[in-house]
């Protein structure tokens, strides 16, 4: 039968509204791979928008395997292809006329929703498996009601506590079986009681309820009972307290290894400039930027300098401090560098460590800087340049990372002009500028710091000290303190060491300070200059020998000076025998 063209135009028509319509995707090729037939669905799982008929299907689908089918002449059924994100299921067939190939047929479903409800209900049930591990494998009784107060579920711990079995409580009234635990009261109000006493049943338990919540709605609520009773709670609150204890005290002996000791709220000091100090610790510790503490002698410089490292990321690692003036600087080079055996003559068998590695991760504290010689400056402008070091003896580089404070009571911009001082080492230590002010500058802190200092030496001597005289006061707010906190510390330690009644008298003070009394310190007393200061000297060796135990190289040590120098003075104030 012959059909016109006008009827086989119309049939079509009607064939591609047809397959335009279907739900699956449909492409065909002819016996060479040419695209005869590829309908709206699957123009769509591709993003084609141009009419591809005619061009070959790898140029358009390559995923499609109807190269395949061409050429074996075999159906693939049910074959997973993935278009463009899109999961589909393809069933691919020949098209066979007069036992010959002469096209292929691909239709393909897009079931990738039907895949995501499959991953879901799998993810559902490894989630119900999990919580009913999780409610299962705990000594908590945990009950759990829908918006309407019935129970939905109920875990071991809470049948056992109940005496029933599940099944006679799922689907029933939580206030019929526990009323105790007032669960109708998250429900209605919506708030949690995270823990509660209540006695159920006879005996002391601890409660907690929660709301569940839908979005803002309330679909349910849970109900814990977190002990069975109250009391047995005693052995594991007794074991968290010896936690804490042991946490405490590690905590603090960790701190005690780092080599600081001075916390921030040991500042003593209510004065604008010390809060103002103490605030930009807090400011600057995180970092790792290098701070420069500047002020006279026995400001408190080390003190500060504590006080940052603990205020720190740092602080349960090495605080190390270098003494840049007391020691001489081949000395200080192999304490620096550390050395290996045999570096040179003297030298200890199997070498030293030395503070640049044994502060890594730390802080080192380079104590008046200024002291520091060129040649030892500049080596430790390469360490903070390139962050290794080499010991003495060897050629090893190790790594190092530590923050760098140093303090100063000199002027280092003087010295850098005298050729005293390098300049690029300045700038890279006066990053952060701290100004430790001298206690004559805020004789405001004078009264916080005798009341400190009464409770540290009340301690240490075993007294009782209750305070010091309103002429004692007088003394210490009209003198200007040129040694600043560390003369006050000496003053007030000297008292304490004579000292039989309970209040500091002018009596208890260094020469030099009770001529101060009543008004003894005027031009036309005849006190110099030079009387007070030695009177001072002479009480500080005093003190020294007495801290030392009449150790004469501690003393020296402890003041700062050569032993030499020690005995000078001592003979000069006929000490030798003290």
């Amino acid at each position: 039968m012959t059909l016109s063209r006008k009827v086989l135009s119309n049939w079509e028509y009607s064939l591609s509204f047809i397959l335009d319509s279907t739900y699956n995707g449909i492409a065909a090729v002819d016996k060479n791979g040419y695209i005869v037939v590829l309908n709206e669905p699957a123009r769509s799982m591709l993003h084609l928008r141009e009419d591809v008929v005619g061009r070959h299907i790898q140029e358009v689908m390559p995923e499609s395997r109807l190269p395949v089918i061409l050429r074996t002449g075999i159906a693939e059924l049910g074959q997973k292809i993935v278009l463009n994100d899109r999961v589909c299921l393809a069933n691919l067939t020949p098209i066979i006329k007069n036992e010959e190939v002469v096209g292929a047929v691909a239709v393909f479903e897009d079931v990738t929703l039907l895949q995501r409800i499959a991953e879901d209900i799998s993810s559902s049930r490894e989630a119900q498996a999990i919580l009913y591990a999780l409610t299962e494998n705990t000594h908590e009784g945990i009950v759990v009601v829908n918006h309407s107060g019935s129970i939905v579920l109920c875990n071991g711990p809470m049948c056992d506590y109940l005496n029933t079995e599940r099944e006679r409580l799922i689907g029933r009234d939580i206030n019929d079986i526990l009323p105790e635990l007032s669960m109708s009261d998250v429900l209605n109000t919506g708030e949690a009681e995270p823990a509660e006493i209540r006695q159920i049943r006879g005996s002391d338990v601890i409660v907690a309820r929660f709301p569940v919540y839908n979005g803002k709605r309330i679909d349910g609520a849970i109900g814990k009972i977190i002990y069975k009773n109250v009391h047995e709670m005693d052995p594991l609150v007794n074991k968290v307290n010896m936690l804490r204890s042991k946490l405490e005290f590690y905590k603090s002996q960790l701190e005690k290894a780092s080599g600081a000791k001075y916390k921030i709220n040991n500042i003593v000091g209510n004065s604008q400039v010390i809060s103002q100090l103490k605030e930009a610790i807090k400011k600057v510790a995180p970092g790792n930027s290098t701070v420069l503490l500047r002020g006279e002698t026995g400001t408190g410089k080390e003190l500060f300098a504590h006080a940052l490292h603990l205020e720190s990321p740092r602080k349960h690692k090495p605080f190390v401090k270098v003494n840049c003036s007391a020691v001489p600087e081949n000395i200080l080079e192999a304490e620096l560098f550390g050395y290996v055996e045999g570096a040179f003559p003297g030298a200890r068998k199997g070498g030293q460590i030395g503070k640049y590695e044994l502060a890594n991760q730390g802080t080192v504290f380079f104590d008046e800087i200024s002291d520091m010689s060129l040649a030892l400056q500049a080596k430790l402008l390469k360490v903070l340049q390139d962050k290794e070091i080499q010991r003495i003896g060897d050629d090893k580089k190790i790594p190092v990372d530590f923050r760098v404070i140093a303090s100063t009571k000199r002027n280092l911009e003087d010295l850098i002009r005298q050729n005293q001082f390098r300049e690029d080492l300045y700038y890279r230590l006066n990053v952060i500028s701290l100004y430790i002010p001298p206690l004559r500058d805020r004789k405001e802190d004078i009264e916080a710091l005798i009341n400190f200092m009464i409770e540290k030496y009340n301690h240490e001597f075993g007294k009782n000290i209750i305070g010091i005289s309103s002429e004692v006061y007088n003394i210490f707010i009209r003198h200007t303190w040129p040694g600043n906190v560390r003369e006050m510390e000496n003053v007030m330690e000297r008292a304490f060491n004579i000292i039989e009644d309970q209040i500091i008298q002018p009596h208890h003070l260094p020469m030099y300070l009770k001529k101060m009394s009543q008004g003894k310190t005027k031009v036309n007393d005849r006190i110099s200059l030079k009387t007070i200061l030695e009177d001072t000297e002479r009480n500080v060796l005093a003190q020294a020998l007495q801290r030392t135990g009449g150790n004469k190289v501690r003393a020296a040590r402890l003041l700062g000076i050569s032993r030499a120098g020690l005995y000078q003075k001592l003979e000069k104030y006929s000490l030798l025998d003290e």
